[in-house]
């Protein structure tokens, strides 16, 4: 399997993949459609059928048929881990679509966004947060979730602390240290300022947030005591202690939420139909079992169909809560 990492423009990170998508965002909007109607999408994109999804393109021309695909997972710490466990997906990939396949490895969510708004990016999971984002500023078409066998999904937002804390309830968080992920998180930041409030407990009001960075990096803070609690997504703090990276025996959980949705899995609005009907079989068709995809993802055994208007309207709720606005400067505060 061929790994792409970076390139130069983007290695400077979040802040050379803002300059990248705002040039991008910017540049492009002389060239919008004529359309009827596109809700929340870049004038780059159209949505006659409501869908809230940008629309492929109506001129054959300027459908997309590459020879080689490149595929993205969410940002990571390490890619390089996840392009090895991605392999046996990404053969399947191959094999159902006829094409070569490449690993991309992102950075941050404003570089995956860039990618695949400029064409270089064909199929991507995006983290739920930043799933909005991609629809709306790169034309991302969400169509699968990893899924349980009878086709349930999710993860929940957790509040964890030691135990040894003194923290029991939700209340208790008050005048405490709390470690949010970042600013356009879902579970480590905006769902906990939308929810937390009705639990009586108000984020910067009541406690001082402090950004962590990521979901590891929040759940190691706790255990360490550098932190007092943090907000966290059950699938990262699961996988955390099946690798040993804290023991779950030093920690408790405070309170959880309802499920939201996972990543989500995209493929690029200006693909040709009869590719993405190919993709979308190679993902439905693919088998967990005794893959390092399946070892990773405990607790799910394949793709199951999603759609961005349904399954995601939990996530437009909570950052509408939020202010949040769908453009290149709010993704980059991730």
């Amino acid at each position: 399997m061929t790994f792409i990492t970076i390139n130069d423009r983007l290695a400077g990170g979040a802040a050379a993949a803002l300059f990248g998508l705002t040039a991008l965002f910017y540049g492009t909007a002389a060239q919008a459609q004529d359309c009827a109607n596109r809700g929340q999408l870049d004038t780059m994109y159209c949505d006659a059928d409501g869908d809230l999804v940008a629309d492929a393109p109506t001129d054959p021309a300027k459908l997309q048929n590459p020879g080689t695909l490149v595929f993205a997972y969410t940002p990571v710490e390490d890619p390089a881990i996840y392009a090895d466990i991605w392999e046996p997906f990404i053969e399947h990939l191959k094999s159902v679509t006829g094409k070569d396949v490449q690993f991309f490895a992102v950075q941050s969510n404003s570089a995956e966004v860039e990618a695949m708004r400029s064409g270089r990016l064909h199929i991507a999971g995006f983290s739920t947060g930043p799933t909005p984002f991609a629809v709306n500023l790169a034309g991302a078409v969400p169509f699968a979730i990893m899924g349980s066998e009878d086709g349930r999904f999710g993860y929940k937002l957790q509040v964890y602390t030691r135990k040894d804390s003194g923290i029991d309830a939700m209340a208790d968080l008050k005048g405490k240290r709390i470690a949010h992920t970042s600013p356009t998180s879902n579970s480590g930041n905006l769902a906990p300022r939308a929810l937390f409030p009705g639990l009586g407990i108000t984020p910067e009001q009541d406690y001082e947030v402090v950004y962590s960075g990521s979901h590891d990096q929040s759940m190691l803070g706790v255990v360490a005591g550098d932190y007092d609690a943090a907000p966290v997504a059950s699938e990262v703090v699961e996988r955390m202690a099946e690798r040993d990276l804290y023991d779950p025996e030093e920690v408790k959980i405070v309170w959880e939420s309802d499920p939201f949705p996972t990543t989500s899995y995209t493929y690029a609005h200006d693909l040709d139909p009869a590719l993405v009907e190919k993709i979308k079989e190679a993902f439905f068709t693919f088998d967990f079992t005794g893959t390092a995809l399946g070892e990773e993802f405990s607790g799910v055994s394949k793709f199951v169909p999603v759609t961005y208007e349904k399954d995601w309207a939990v996530i437009r709720e909570i950052q509408k809560a939020n202010g949040v606005k769908y453009t290149p400067q709010d993704l980059a505060k991730e």
